[in-house]
C-alpha cells in the first residue's frame, strides 16, 4: 500500500526503492549476516548498504544514496505503523461506542 505518501507533503518525491516490503528473502538476510533485530520490512536495503559500507571501510562520504534510501524506507515503515495504529484505535472506539449503545 502506498497510502502513507499522501500525508508526507512538502513536495516530497517518491523513491520507489524506499518502499517497505513485507516479504523479505530470509535466506539473503541470513547470508548477509543481518542481525535479527534489523530484519524488518527494510532489511533488503540494508544488505546493499552494508556491502557498500564494508567496501568503503565505513567512509562517511560514501554510500550516501544507499543510506538515505534505507532511512527513508524506515520512515515510510514508521508511517505505515502509525496509520495501522489509527485504524486499530478507530475500531476499538467503534466497539466501545457500540457496546455502550447496546447497554442502554
Amino acid at each position: 500500500r502506498e497510502y502513507y505518501y499522501v500525508n508526507m507533503g512538502g513536495g516530497h518525491h517518491i523513491n520507489k526503492e524506499a518502499i517497505p516490503k513485507a516479504n523479505q528473502d530470509i535466506e539473503a538476510l541470513k547470508d548477509a549476516k543481518i542481525p535479527i533485530a534489523w530484519r524488518d520490512t527494510c532489511g533488503h536495503l540494508l544488505i546493499k548498504l552494508n556491502k557498500c559500507r564494508r567496501q568503503t571501510f565505513y567512509s562517511p562520504n560514501e554510500c550516501t544514496h544507499d543510506r538515505h534510501t534505507f532511512e527513508e524506507c524506515e520512515y515510510n515503515a514508521y508511517l505505515q505503523r502509525v496509520e495501522a495504529k489509527k485504524f486499530i484505535d478507530q475500531a476499538i472506539e467503534k466497539q466501545k461506542s457500540e457496546a455502550l449503545l447496546a447497554e442502554s
